[in-house]
C-alpha cells in the first residue's frame, strides 16, 4: 500500500502539489488561530466557596461557615482534595476536582448543595458564594488606578476606587474572555454616620433610635394612578435620600420639650468608607485602587488580553481628568518573553540542521529538499493541534526537534541519491529522462519506505510514557508529546507523497561525474573509523570494561545528583511576599512597604515601578492578613540591567537591602510560579511542609521546630511559618445573671456592638446609577481603645443605657489568627523556598533530621508537598511508563529481526545513550528533574534507531554470503557511517540553541536539550564501537552453541519430557457429564460457529427493504430552443411493497432454519460428548483388569523363577509366566494408547486448554425407552428439514410477487427562458409493467419444485429415523440381556474359578498349564463383559441422539 501511494504521488505530481498548496494556506490560517500562551495551564479543576463575615472571628468562622460547607460538598463525585481557610471575616473553601470532571458541571454541584448549607448558617454571617469561573492562573492582567502627577490631592483613595467600580470595572466585565475583575485597594465609599454617644445620652436616645429613623425615612413608593378626563396620571413619592444634607435632617426623636432631635445633632454625617482588610500601593507615592482581571477558564490568554487592552484604551478617553489605568502586570509580557526565545531556538535549530543535511548529503537541493519538510510538518501539526484543544507554548513548541521530523525525508532522499550515484546506465548525455527518473525515485523511495515507518513508529511508541503522566506533569507534557506525534505523522505523510514528487522533479538528472567536497570528507571520516575500529575489535573486553565502568558511573552520578520537579521559568519580573509583624494594622504594613518599594527604587536601576497589594481583594481568592503584601517589582528588559546578570543573582541583592527594615520578611518568586504555588497546595512556597493535628497550639510549637530544623538545612531560604495562633483580640465575655436582671437578650446587645463598631447598613443613597451604603457606627473619638468598648452604652428594656462593662468582661486575649483545613483535618503551614540546590535533596535532608529531632505526639502527623510531592508523583508514574515502552520497543524490533539476540544488541543503546545524558548534566551543573526525564525518553529512541540502521546493513551482509563476522562489521559500519553520524548530528545539534538559550523559558527547554546532545553524540560515538564489538561476540558465541547442540543428549531430553507428560497428567481435573456438556456447549468451536451463522442469518434479516439508489440529473444546454436552459432532477424507482413484505418472510425463516441448524449441531455434540465420555470410563475399566492381570502372571513369574532356581520346576513354567506376564504388558500399553487419544478427543470437544478426567457414578449410559408420538417430530433434524420447506415456500411467494409492477416518483425542476425567466417543476409518478414475464415465471415455478424436493426429503428422513430407533431398542434389548446373564452367572462363577485356581495351584493340586488355562478363562470373561458394556453404551448413546435427549 505505501508502494502505491508512492507510486501515485510521483506520476500524479500536480495532485499533490495542490494538496500540498492547500496544506499550506490551511496551516497559515491555523497559525493565526492558534492559542499562544507562555506555558499550559497546568492547574488544576476548582471550586471556591466565599463567604465573607466581617464581625466573626476565624474560630466561629470555621465552626459555623467552613465546616459546614465541607460537610455538604465533601461527597461530590471527582473530588480529589478538599482545602479551607478559615479568617477573621472570611471564610474560603477549595474543592479540587479531577481532571475529567467538567468544570461547569461541578459548580452546579457545588451550588446545589450550597443551597441546602444555607439553613445550617446562622442568619446574618455571611452568604457562600462561589468563586468566578476562571483557572487557577486565571489572573492574566493588572493594574492600578491612580492620579496623575499635580492631580494628587484631587483624587483621593475613595475616589479612585469609586471611579475604579463603577466606570472601569463595569466596562471590563463585557469584555470577551473576561470571568471577573477583582477590585483591589482604595477605599469604599459610604455615607457615615458616625455618631456620639455623649449626645446620644444628653439627648437621652440610643443607636438603635438612630438606625429605626435611618430606615424609616429612606423609600419611595407608588400610588397606582388617578384618572383625568381621557388620562390617567401615575403617582410616586420621593422619599429616597439624596445628599448628606437628606440624611442630617432626618428626625430621631423629640425631646421633653417637644423639640425635634434630628441625626445632625448626635451625629456627624459624612462621606466614609467601609471597613477595610486590603490596600494597594503604588511605588513609594502613596495608595492607589486596582484590579486583577480574571480570564475566564478556557480562553486564549493572548486574545483576552488584547480585548482587556483595547477596552482600557476606550475607557482611558471616559476618565475624569487627571485619572490614569496604568497596568503593572500583564501575562502578554512573559508570553511574548516565552515565544520569542521558542521562534529563536526553532529558527537557529531549523538553520542548524539545514547545514547539516547540506553538509553530509553533499547536495544543496536535496538538503533544502529535505529541510522544506520542516514548515510543512509544523503547519501540519498546528493544524492538528487547533483540531485537538493544545495550544501554542514553550512546552508544545519549545521541545520539538526537527532531526526527529525530517529523519524519515533523510532516508528516503538519501536513498535517491545513493541509487543514482551508483547506477551504471544513463541516458543520452548522460542524464535521465523524465520517466526514468520517476521510475529510479519510486524505487528507492519504495525501498526504504519500510525502513523510514519503523523509524517513526520507534519514535512515537517512545512519546508513549509522556501521555500516560497525570496531574501537574501531565498538563504541562502532554501538548508537547502531541505536538510531536502531530509533526511526525505530518512528516511521515510528505514522506510518502511531498518528497517523492518533489525528488523526481528538483534532484539531478545528471550522472555524477566526480566526488564532492562531503563525499571527500566523508571517505577521509570513514577511513578513520575503520582504522580505529579495527584496533577496537582487538581489544573488545577493555572497551567493554570500560563502557561498564562508564555506566556504573553515570548510574552512581545520577542517584547522588538531586532531582527537582520543573525549573522555575523565568516571567520577568518579581512577586515579593512581604510580612510584618503579626497583628500590624494596614497603615503600618503600607508604611513599611512603601519604605521598602523606595529602596529598590533607588538602588536598583532595573525596577521599573513597585505595586504592593496588601491583605485581600474584593473577590479573596487568594486572601492575606492586613500584616501581609504581595510586592510585584516590575523590571526592566534583561539586556538594561546593571546590578546582576540573572533574576537569582538579582533576588539575593535585593533581600539583601531589604533587611536595613526591621521587622519585615521576604519571600522573592515569580508571579504565576507564586500563584500556582497556592492554589496547587494551599501555600506560596517552592517545599510545603503540612502538620495534621488538633490543637492549634501543639501545631504552632510543632510548626515552631520544624522551622529550627529547616534553618539548619542548605538552600532553604525565605522560612514561612504560618502564624495560626497569637492574634491578639478583644473578647467580650456576657454575664449572663446581668443581661437576664436587665432583661437584655445577647442578640440585642450583639447588635449594638456590631453596629457601633463594625456599622450597620441602614439603607442605601444612590447617585445617578451608583449605589452607596448609609452605616451607622460610632465616630473614631469614641473607639481607639479598650476603654471605649467598655464605655459603650447598651439600651435597656426600660429605656436607660447602662456602660457594656456592667454587662460583660471586655479583654484582651490572643486567639486562633487563621485556620487551615485539608481533607477536613486541620493543619499548619510551614514553607520555604529552594536557592542553590535541588529540591529532592533539600526534602530528604529535611526528612532524615526532622525525623531525628521531632517527635510528634500521636494524631499528629507531616508530609511534604509542594514541588517535591509533585516531581515524587511524576517519578512514581514514569517508573511505570518508561519500562513499558522499552518492552514496546524490545517487541517491535523482535518482530522486525526476528532474533532476540540482535534486538538485545541494539537494546545497549538505550544505556550507551543514558550514560551520555548523565554526564553532560552534571558537568552542566543540573538536577534530574521532569524536563530532564523526557529527554531521555526522546533520546532512547533516536538511540535505538542508530542500532537498527548498523544491525540491518550487517544482517544484510550476512545474508550476501560473507561469514567473517569481523569483515562484516567492518563493511557495514563504513556504508552506514554516513547516514548514522547524519541522524546523531541533526536530531541532538538540532536542540543545541535551546541548551545554550538564556532567554526567558530556557531554563525549562535545557535539561531536555541537554540530555539529548549529550546522550546522542556519546551513544553514537560508542555505538560505532561497541554494538559492532557485541555482534562480533554473539555471532561467535551462536556458532558454539551450534557446535555443542549437536552433542546434545537426546536421552535425557526425553526423560524430561516424559516426566513433564506425567506432571501434566497428573494435574487433570475431575468432571462429571453434565459439567462436561455445560463446558462444551459453552466452548465447543463448531458450537460456536453455528451461533455466528445464526447471528449473521438475524442480522440479515434487516435487509429486505433493499430499494436502489436514489436517482439525481442535471442537464444544461438548448433545452427547449435557441436559449441555454439547465434541468434538475430526482427520482427514485421502488418494487411493488408485497415483494419486500415476502422478502422479509423468507429472511425470517432462514434465520428461523439457522436456529434449528444450532440445535442439531448441539443434538451432535451431547452425542460425541456422551460417546467419548463414557469411553473413557470403560477404557479405565479394562485397564483395571489388565493391570490385575499383570500383576497375577508377575506373581506366577516371580515364584516359578524361585522353583527353578530350587529345582522344583522346569524353565518351561518359568518361560510362560514371563510370557503371559509381557503380552498383558502389551495389551496395557495398546490400552493406555487408546485411552491417551480418547482424552485429546475429549479435551478437543470441550475446547479446553487442560485435560479433564470424567468420573461417574456408574459406567453405563441411562436411557428411557418409553417413547411419545411427539419423539420423532421434536428431533432437531426434522424439524430443520421442516423449515426448510417454509423457506422453499416463501422463495415461491417472493419470487411471484416480483412479478407485480414496480413504481417510481419523480421530480423535475428546469428553466424554459424561451418563455419566461421563472423555473418550472414537474412531479412524475410511474408504474413499471412486467410484460416479459417468462424469465421470473419460470424462476417461481422451480422453487416451486425445490418445496416438492423438500418436503419428500422430510419424509424419507422421518422413516429412517422411526427404523433407527426401532432397531437401536432391539440392539439394547439384547445387549441388556447378555449383559444380565453376565453379571448374573458369568462374573460370579469367573470369581469363583480363580480363587479356586489359586487355591489349588498353591496346594499342588494341578499344574501350571491349568492355572494358566482357568486364569485366561475367568479373565477373558471379564474383559468380555466390559467389552459388551461399551456397545451397550454406543447403543445408548445413538438412542438418545435419535429422541433428543
Amino acid at each position: 500500500m505505501l508502494n502505491k501511494i508512492i507510486e501515485f504521488s510521483v506520476k500524479n505530481k500536480l495532485i499533490i502539489a495542490l494538496f500540498t498548496i492547500g496544506l499550506i494556506l490551511l496551516g497559515i490560517y491555523e497559525t493565526t488561530k492558534l492559542p499562544i500562551d507562555a506555558q499550559p495551564d497546568i492547574t488544576n479543576n476548582q471550586v471556591q466557596i466565599i463567604t465573607t463575615a466581617p464581625s466573626y472571628g476565624a474560630a466561629d468562622i470555621e465552626r459555623l461557615v467552613t465546616f459546614p460547607i465541607e460537610q455538604a460538598t465533601s461527597n461530590i463525585s471527582g473530588i480529589t482534595e478538599l482545602r479551607s481557610f478559615s479568617r477573621f471575616g472570611l471564610s474560603l473553601v477549595t474543592v479540587v476536582f479531577d481532571d475529567k470532571t467538567d468544570v461547569y458541571w461541578a459548580r452546579q454541584q457545588v451550588q446545589e448543595r450550597l443551597q441546602l448549607v444555607q439553613e445550617n448558617i446562622p442568619e446574618g454571617i455571611g452568604k457562600p458564594e462561589l468563586g468566578p469561573i476562571s483557572s487557577g492562573l486565571g489572573e492574566i492582567f493588572q493594574y492600578v488606578v491612580r492620579a496623575k502627577k499635580g492631580y494628587e490631592h484631587v483624587y483621593n483613595e475613595t475616589e479612585l476606587r469609586t471611579i475604579q467600580d463603577w466606570v472601569i470595572r463595569r466596562q471590563l466585565l463585557g469584555t470577551k474572555g473576561v470571568a471577573d475583575v477583582s477590585s483591589f485597594g482604595g477605599k469604599l465609599k459610604q455615607y457615615e454616620i458616625a455618631i456620639n454617644p455623649n449626645k446620644l445620652q444628653a439627648f437621652n436616645i440610643n443607636i438603635n433610635n438612630v438606625f429605626a429613623a435611618l430606615e424609616k425615612n429612606n423609600q419611595n413608593t407608588g400610588g397606582a394612578y388617578i384618572e383625568k378626563k381621557e388620562t390617567v396620571l401615575f403617582i410616586r413619592s420621593e422619599g429616597l435620600l439624596g445628599s448628606v444634607e437628606d440624611i442630617g435632617n432626618i428626625q430621631v426623636a423629640d425631646t421633653k420639650d417637644g423639640i425635634p432631635v434630628h441625626i445632625k445633632d448626635v451625629a456627624s454625617v459624612k462621606i466614609g468608607f467601609a471597613t477595610r482588610y486590603g490596600a494597594m500601593t503604588y511605588n513609594d507615592t502613596g495608595e492607589v485602587s486596582g484590579a486583577i482581571v480574571l480570564m475566564l477558564k478556557g480562553e486564549n490568554a493572548n486574545e483576552v488580553i488584547g480585548n482587556i487592552k483595547q477596552r482600557l484604551e476606550k475607557i482611558q478617553e471616559s476618565l475624569p481628568e487627571g485619572v490614569v489605568v496604568e497596568p503593572f502586570l500583564d501575562r502578554a509580557k512573559m508570553v511574548n518573553n516565552t515565544i520569542s526565545t521558542v521562534k529563536t531556538n526553532l529558527m537557529e535549530g531549523a538553520l542548524i540542521v539545514v547545514f547539516i543535511l547540506v553538509l553530509f548529503l553533499g547536495n544543496f537541493r536535496a538538503g533544502l529538499l529535505v529541510a522544506s519538510v520542516i514548515p510543512l510538518a509544523m503547519l501540519f501539526a498546528i493544524i492538528m493541534m487547533n483540531i485537538f484543544g493544545v495550544g501554542g507554548n514553550l512546552m508544545s513548541l519549545g521541545a520539538l526537534d526537527f532531526g526527529l521530523i525530517v529523519d524519515g525525508a533523510v532516508i528516503i532522499v538519501e536513498a535517491v541519491l545513493h541509487q543514482l550515484a551508483h547506477k551504471k546506465h544513463f541516458g543520452k548525455d548522460n542524464m535521465l529522462s523524465k520517466k526514468e527518473m520517476d521510475e529510479q525515485v519510486s524505487s528507492s523511495a519504495s525501498k526504504m519506505v519500510n525502513s523510514a515507518v519503523f523509524g517513526q513508529i520507534i519514535i512515537l511508541i517512545v512519546y508513549l510514557p509522556i501521555f500516560t503522566l497525570q496531574g501537574i506533569e501531565g498538563k504541562m507534557f502532554k501538548p508537547m508529546a502531541q505536538t510531536v506525534a502531530f509533526a511526525l505523522v505530518g512528516a511521515f505523510l510528505l514522506s510518502l507523497t511531498y518528497i517523492p514528487m518533489m525528488s523526481s522533479l528538483v534532484l539531478s538528472k545528471k550522472k555524477k561525474e566526480k566526488d564532492n567536497i562531503s563525499d571527500r570528507v566523508m571517505a577521509k571520516v570513514e577511513a578513520g573509523h575503520q582504522k580505529f575500529l579495527m584496533k577496537a575489535l582487538k581489544f573488545r573486553k577493555t572497551i567493554l570494561l570500560t563502557v561498564l565502568v562508564l555506566f556504573a558511573g553515570a548510574v552512581l552520578i545520577l542517584s547522588r545528583m538531586g532531582g527537582e520537579f520543573i525549573p522555575s521559568l523565568e516571567e520577568g519580573d518579581f512577586a515579593v511576599e512581604m510580612r510584618i509583624l503579626q497583628g500590624s494594622n494596614i497603615n503600618e504594613t503600607k508604611k513599611v512597604t512603601s519604605q521598602a518599594a523606595g529602596i529598590l527604587l533607588k538602588q536598583f536601576p532595573e525596577v521599573e515601578k513597585v505595586v504592593t497589594k496588601i491583605g485581600s481583594a474584593e473577590i479573596p481568592t487568594e486572601p492575606m492578613p492586613m500584616d501581609a503584601g504581595d510586592m510585584i517589582i516590575v523590571l526592566k528588559p534583561k539586556k538594561e540591567w546593571t546590578s546582576a546578570t540573572s533574576f537569582p543573582e538579582l533576588s539575593a541583592k535585593m533581600s539583601e537591602s531589604l533587611k536595613v527594615i526591621p521587622g519585615l520578611t521576604t519571600g522573592f518568586q515569580f508571579p504565576v510560579q507564586m500563584r500556582f504555588n497556592e492554589l496547587m497546595t494551599g501555600a506560596r512556597q517552592d517545599v510545603v511542609c503540612k502538620i495534621y493535628g488538633e490543637d492549634l497550639d501543639s501545631l504552632a510549637v510543632y510548626a515552631k521546630k520544624l522551622g529550627s530544623i529547616i534553618n539548619t538545612v542548605k538552600g532553604a531560604q525565605d522560612l514561612y511559618l504560618e502564624p495560626v495562633v497569637g492574634a491578639p483580640q478583644v473578647l467580650i465575655d456576657y454575664n449572663r445573671a446581668e443581661l437576664s436582671r436587665h432583661r437584655i437578650s445577647v442578640a440585642e446587645i450583639n447588635r449594638v456592638i456590631n453596629m457601633a463598631f463594625a456599622g450597620q447598613t441602614a439603607g442605601a443613597l444612590y447617585e445617578g446609577e451608583r449605589k452607596f451604603d448609609i452605616v451607622v457606627r460610632m465616630d473614631n473619638e469614641h473607639k481607639k481603645d479598650i476603654t471605649s468598648i467598655r464605655n459603650l452604652l447598651v439600651p435597656t428594656a426600660s429605656g436607660e443605657q447602662i456602660p457594656l462593662s456592667q454587662l460583660a468582661k471586655v479583654e484582651l486575649k490572643n486567639s486562633p489568627n487563621q485556620i487551615q483545613r485539608e481533607d477536613t483535618k486541620r493543619r499548619i503551614v510551614v514553607g520555604f523556598n529552594v536557592r542553590g540546590r535541588d529540591v529532592q535533596s533539600i526534602v530528604e535532608e529535611l526528612q532524615k533530621k526532622a525525623d531525628k529531632d521531632l517527635k510528634l505526639s500521636s494524631g499528629y502527623t507531616i508530609s511534604y508537598g509542594g514541588a517535591f510531592e509533585n516531581l515524587n508523583e511524576a517519578k512514581a508514574r514514569l517508573g511505570i511508563a518508561v519500562p513499558i515502552s522499552l518492552v514496546m520497543i524490545f517487541l517491535l524490533l523482535f518482530f522486525a529481526f526476528g532474533s532476540v539476540k540482535h534486538s538485545l544488541i541494539i537494546y545497549t543503546a538505550i544505556p550507551l545513550s543514558a550514560i551520555g545524558g548523565v554526564y553532560f548534566m552534571a558537568l552542566r551543573g543540573m538536577p534530574f528533574s521532569i524536563s530532564a526525564g523526557v529527554g531521555f525518553i526522546a533520546l532512547f529512541g533516536v538511540a535505538v534507531l542508530n542500532g537498527i540502521v548498523l544491525i540491518s546493513e550487517f544482517n544484510r551482509l550476512k545474508k550476501n554470503g560473507i561469514t567473517n563476522t569481523s569483515r562484516i562489521v567492518l563493511m557495514g559500519t563504513r556504508m552506514r557511517l554516513r547516514p548514522v553520524l547524519m541522524t546523531a548530528f541533526v536530531a541532538s545539534l538540532g536542540f543545541l540553541p535551546m541548551a545554550l538559550s538564556s532567554g526567558a523559558g530556557a531554563e525549562v527547554q535545557r535539561p531536555l536539550a541537554t540530555v539529548v546532545i549529550g546522550g546522542l553524540m556519546l551513544a553514537t560515538l560508542l555505538t560505532l564501537f561497541v554494538l559492532p564489538i557485541l555482534y562480533v561476540l554473539f555471532e561467535r558465541i551462536n556458532k558454539k552453541k551450534m557446535k555443542f547442540s549437536k552433542k546434545f543428549n537426546y536421552k535425557k531430553l526425553s526423560v524430561v519430557l516424559l516426566l513433564l507428560s506425567v506432571s501434566g497428567i497428573s494435574a487433570q481435573e475431575n468432571i462429571t457429564y453434565e459439567q462436561a456438556l455445560e463446558k462444551a456447549y459453552q466452548q465447543n468451536g463448531t458450537l460456536k460457529n453455528s451461533k455466528l451463522i445464526s447471528d449473521y442469518q438475524e442480522k440479515l434479516k434487516g435487509t429486505y427493504l433493499d430499494i436502489p439508489q436514489l436517482e439525481v440529473a442535471g442537464a444544461i444546454g438548448q433545452i427547449q430552443g435557441q436559449e441555454t436552459d439547465n434541468s434538475f432532477s430526482v427520482s427514485q424507482r421502488f418494487s411493488f411493497p408485497t415483494v419486500y413484505s415476502k422478502r422479509k418472510q423468507m429472511l425470517d425463516a432462514s434465520w428461523t432454519a439457522s436456529v434449528m441448524n444450532q440445535n442439531l449441531t448441539k443434538a451432535q455434540l451431547r452425542k460425541e460428548v456422551s460417546d467419548v465420555f463414557y469411553r473413557i470410563l470403560i477404557l479405565q475399566e479394562k485397564k483395571k483388569v489388565l493391570e490385575y492381570i499383570s500383576r497375577l502372571y508377575q506373581n506366577f513369574a516371580d515364584k516359578a523363577s524361585l522353583r527353578l532356581k530350587k529345582g522344583e520346576a522346569n524353565i518351561l513354567e518359568e518361560s510362560t509366566g514371563s510370557i503371559q506376564k509381557e503380552q498383558a504388558d502389551i495389551q496395557l500399553n495398546t490400552l493406555e494408547n487408546d485411552l491417551n487419544i480418547s482424552k485429546l478427543q475429549f479435551q478437543l470437544l470441550l475446547q479446553s486448554e487442560k485435560p479433564y478426567q470424567p468420573v461417574a457414578d456408574q459406567s453405563v449410559m441411562d436411557i428411557n425407552l418409553q417413547l411419545s408420538e411427539e419423539t420423532i417430530s421434536q428431533h432437531p433434524e426434522l424439524q430443520y428439514l421442516q423449515q426448510q420447506i417454509k423457506i422453499n415456500e416463501a422463495e415461491v411467494q417472493l419470487e411471484k410477487s416480483k412479478l407485480l409492477p414496480e413504481l417510481l416518483v419523480g421530480y423535475t425542476n428546469q428553466s424554459m427562458k424561451n418563455i419566461n425567466n421563472n423555473r418550472f417543476n414537474s412531479v412524475q409518478v410511474g408504474v413499471g409493467i412486467p410484460l416479459f414475464t417468462k424469465g421470473q415465471r419460470a424462476l417461481a415455478k422451480a422453487a416451486q419444485a425445490k418445496i416438492a424436493v423438500s418436503e419428500n426429503e422430510y419424509q424419507r428422513k422421518e422413516i429412517e429415523l422411526n427404523n433407527r430407533i426401532g432397531q437401536q431398542i432391539s440392539h439394547y434389548m439384547n445387549q441388556k440381556k447378555i449383559i444380565d446373564n453376565y453379571e448374573q452367572k458369568q462374573l460370579p462363577k469367573s470369581e469363583t474359578i480363580l480363587t479356586a485356581a489359586q487355591k489349588q495351584m498353591d496346594a499342588g493340586e494341578i499344574d501350571y498349564m491349568t492355572w494358566v488355562l482357568l486364569v485366561n478363562q475367568a479373565v477373558k470373561t471379564k474383559a468380555d463383559y466390559i467389552d459388551h458394556l461399551e456397545k451397550l453404551n454406543q447403543i445408548a448413546a445413538e438412542f438418545n441422539y435419535l429422541i433428543s435427549k
